[in-house]
Order: C-alpha cells, then sequence, then structure tokens
C-alpha cells in the first residue's frame, strides 16, 4: 500500500487487488488520503502500483494540486524526484483517477520497466489488470462521498 508520509490523514478502507497471478505486481487506492501540500490541505484517491513491497507507480488525485509519481516511487527516496504534473487542464478529481486507471491499463508494463521492474512488467496478466481497475474504479465510487466530508470540514480545499 501507499507509503505513508507523517502527517497524512486517510478516510475509508484501502483496497489492494493483484495485477499478476502471483500477486506480486499489484495495484491499491486509498478512497481519501489528506496532506499539505504548499500549505494548503489537499486530498482526493491516491491509486498504486507496487511490486513485492516496494512501490513504483502512484497518482494522487487530489484536484488542483493533483499529480502522479513515476520511476519508482519507493526507490527514489523522495518524492519530489518522482514527481509528475497531471496532463494541462486535468484539475477534475474524476479525471484524474480515470486518466490514471488508464495509463495503468495500457502503460503499466512500460512504467514498470521504465522503473527497472522489466521481469515485473511480464508478469502483468491482462485480465488481472481488468478485473483490479474496476474493482478499484467501484471502490472509489462507493466511497465518493469521503472527500465533499473533507472538504466541509475543511480539511481540504475544494
Amino acid at each position: 500500500m501507499a507509503t505513508k508520509i507523517p502527517g497524512e490523514t486517510y478516510r475509508g478502507e484501502g483496497l489492494h487487488v493483484p495485477l499478476s497471478a502471483d500477486g506480486q505486481v499489484a495495484a491499491y487506492v486509498w478512497p481519501l488520503r489528506i496532506l499539505s501540500i504548499q500549505g494548503q490541505g489537499c486530498g482526493g484517491p491516491t491509486i498504486g502500483v507496487e511490486v513485492g513491497n516496494e512501490e513504483i507507480i502512484r497518482f494522487d488525485c487530489h484536484a488542483a494540486l493533483g499529480h502522479w509519481h513515476r520511476g519508482g516511487y519507493d526507490r527514489l527516496e523522495r518524492p519530489g524526484n518522482s514527481h509528475v504534473d497531471f496532463p494541462e487542464g486535468l484539475k477534475a478529481v474524476d479525471a484524474q483517477v480515470d486518466w490514471a486507471l488508464q495509463q495503468i491499463k495500457e502503460k503499466c508494463g512500460e512504467l514498470l520497466a521504465e522503473a527497472q521492474h522489466e521481469d515485473a512488467a511480464k508478469l502483468l496478466d491482462e485480465s488481472f489488470v481488468r478485473t483490479g481497475l474496476a474493482a478499484i474504479k467501484a471502490h472509489i465510487e462507493k466511497n465518493s462521498g469521503l472527500r465533499p466530508q473533507a472538504i466541509a470540514e475543511n480539511l481540504i480545499a475544494a
């Protein structure tokens, strides 16, 4: 699951799904991860891909402050070393979630290989990826009230 940084708050249950038959490649989602970036509270779903216990790819779907991490999140030691902004204009949480899931569906193998996990990339199973991503999407939808609740409680900016 996501590497937790001191000061973060998580709401909702995390979900962990295999992307390979042996379970060594897996995806996870936290329905609401709340943190402070640039002195401002932000939050939304965090989706990631891991190999064994190493987090490789992370998508922080946090609206205006949303971003993602590539190249081996845990291996690069500091989140800033792997930080990538979402594509221009992708500011809505739902759009960021859809884009993140599409990246995992279409480019997970490429992103794992880029992070020096070529063997893990070969283990990806299309049926596990399809089933896992559908479960993640459903879990996010089931927990869709968490972010508006956190906004109402002034924990994150709208």
